[in-house]
């Protein structure tokens, strides 16, 4: 199992690296749309579709919109430019959502009789979790493309590295010390020590990052607002981490698929990352 989680690790990373490095604007944000795609086909699993025939088509309906959108913006993204028009307001209906999501874990398990029998909002939950990920992760990986094609690609692993590195510190920290449970219902191996812990490792990290590091690759804000904006990022990470564990132990299931060896599904993979991208995203390119 051991070995298999690591070979899986590193094909993983390798397939990141490559698509980051070597990919087109446009074909990179295919790619993202298929991670998308998939995490959908998992998706209809919370919604409770058991036979493959509707997830299939669920599926697919839900592929068809994200290529024909990414294939209709070819040229624009091609240029640097991310959905110029939608970004702003699907960014913002994401950290809208999460609000929403903070409130449904909390209120766990009552909170399953408003959701937990209603594929029209899991499809809402969905379309505001996987449609801002795109747009977030296009958004960092495209910023000042014309000028520095791997500006971008610098912003958006600075994000990733957060949200790892709180991975990190959460889990050493959890185990060192950990003793009040997080949200015993939804994760109970999740404590509020880990937490804290993780968050102040992000922090940190984000402060050493920023202060020396970040004059040339950060265009808004401060060091105080952006040291900010990446510890909030963090917790909002923990948050879609909590979100997509409440969906899986409302639906029976201890992964989202099987897709990735010794990992589990997409949405295992990337949970922290939907809610932490679209959040930095929105803060850092309309707020900041």
């Amino acid at each position: 199992m051991l070995k298999e989680r690591v070979l899986s690790a590193i094909v993983l990373i390798a397939v990141v690296f490559a698509a980051l490095f070597l990919f087109s604007p446009f074909y990179f944000a295919l790619a993202i749309g298929a991670v998308a795609t998939l995490g959908v086909w998992e998706w209809t699993q919370f919604a409770r579709f058991k036979q493959f025939v509707w997830r299939f088509v669920i599926t697919a309906v839900a592929g068809a919109f994200v290529f024909l959108w990414i294939f209709s913006e070819a040229d624009y993204l091609n240029a640097g430019r991310v959905f110029q028009s939608h970004a702003e307001p699907i960014l913002l209906g994401a950290v809208i959502w999460w609000i929403v999501a903070f409130f449904l874990v909390i209120s766990y398990p009552k909170s399953a009789k408003l959701w937990g029998r209603s594929p029209i909002l899991q499809a809402i939950f969905a379309f505001h979790t996987l449609v801002p990920f795109i747009v977030g992760v296009l958004s960092l990986r495209l910023d000042n493309y014309v000028a520095d094609a791997l500006h971008g690609v610098q912003l958006l692993l600075y994000v990733f590295i957060l949200v790892w590195a709180a991975d990190s510190g959460a889990y050493f920290v959890g185990r060192a010390l950990g003793k009040h449970k997080l949200a015993p219902k939804v994760s109970p191996g999740k404590t509020w020590e880990g937490v804290i812990g993780g968050v102040f490792t992000a922090a940190v990290l984000a402060f050493l990052f920023i202060n020396f590091a970040g004059e040339n690759l950060f265009v808004h804000g401060n060091i105080q607002s952006l040291t900010a904006l990446s510890a909030a990022t963090v917790v909002i990470s923990v948050l879609g981490d909590l979100t997509e564990s409440m969906f899986k132990r409302e639906s029976g299931i201890k992964d989202s698929s099987n897709l990735i060896p010794g990992h589990g599904g997409i949405l295992d993979r990337i949970d922290s990352l939907t809610a932490a991208v679209p959040f930095f995203s929105y803060f850092y390119f309309f707020v900041l």
